[in-house]
């Protein structure tokens, strides 16, 4: 790698550690991805400064990768890691124009995420034994999840300083730190109370004194760990799709949206920046879509 880039992408490491507040994953796969630049520079044996380098540069860089096999969907992801990257040079009058202005990422196929019906969702809670203290705390969790639409990460990073039960709300840490409240309706809260009495606070030994979500050893429980779980419950409710944590966080959207729900209030609930995202993740069945034109489209009424 050309040396002159070290201590630009240090700088633009600390930029998204300390102002941004991105996860050490996300430095990590940032990392990764533009120290594939300099070394197709190399390659080419071109090696000109970051301020000369041009839209043409980088739109030969993409075709490169993508001839080595490098997925669409891993493409886009460089390409905005070029783009917040270039920006920050700018910003930080390190270059004066940013050569990613023009530079498109690979159109990608709108995924549709795996939902469960509300009837499946009630199957996979009740096969939780609740006879066990494993159970009545998987019972909390999944409850959680779905009725608050959760990620992973959040659910497991609960703290008891987080929860006003008492008013119904949650408080959230979301992606780069940023907080949001949501409401959890009276099932989660039950449930939650039930937990926290009867396991969480006759555990012998707390390690995580502030966590919600303890293993049984009294330490923060891993996402691991609720990924297996999740699977376990689907298999022996007799659910036959790829379920995993994100499918409730996905399913309690989806299933808002079909309730009337605003699409804006939904972005809000699932800490979603853009609203693109919220459409992506909340998707709605074409029988749906059909019976709100039907219903509501005014040549449609008699």
């Amino acid at each position: 790698m050309q040396n002159r880039w070290l201590p630009l992408f240090r700088s633009f490491e600390a930029y998204l550690k300390l102002t941004r507040g991105y996860s050490e994953h996300t430095l990590k796969a940032y990392r990764s991805d533009l120290e594939k630049l300099p070394a197709y520079l190399d390659l080419r044996g071109w090696s000109p400064g970051v301020g000369e380098i041009e839209c043409l540069h980088l739109d030969g860089f993409l075709q490169h990768l993508a001839e080595l096999g490098l997925a669409p969907r891993s493409q886009a992801r460089l390409v905005s890691a070029l783009k917040t990257f270039f920006a920050f040079l700018l910003d930080e009058r390190v270059i004066d124009r940013d050569p990613t202005e023009l530079l498109r990422a690979p159109k990608l196929g709108r995924k549709i995420p795996e939902v469960l019906s509300y009837e499946e969702i009630r199957a996979l809670l009740a096969a939780i034994d609740l006879s066990t203290d494993h159970g009545l705390r998987d019972r909390a969790l999944l409850e959680t999840l779905y009725a608050c639409g959760l990620r992973v990460s959040e659910a497991t990073g609960l703290r008891l300083s987080d929860l006003y039960l008492d008013q119904e709300f949650l408080r959230v840490t979301g992606k780069g730190n940023k907080e949001r409240l949501v409401p959890i309706g009276p099932a989660a809260v039950k449930h939650l109370e039930i937990y926290m009495r009867h396991v969480r606070d006759q555990l012998p030994e707390i390690k995580d004194e502030n966590t919600v979500f303890l293993n049984r050893r009294g330490g923060a429980l891993s996402r691991v760990s609720v990924f297996t779980a999740v699977k376990k419950y689907a298999a022996e409710a007799g659910i036959d799709k790829r379920v995993s944590p994100h499918t409730f966080r996905h399913s309690f959207a989806t299933h808002l949206i079909e309730g009337g729900a605003d699409l804006r209030a939904v972005q809000e609930l699932l800490g979603h920046e853009s609203i693109l995202t919220t459409e992506i993740y909340t998707h709605l069945d074409t029988d749906f879509l059909r019976e709100t034109i039907l219903s509501f489209h005014p040549a449609n009424r008699g």
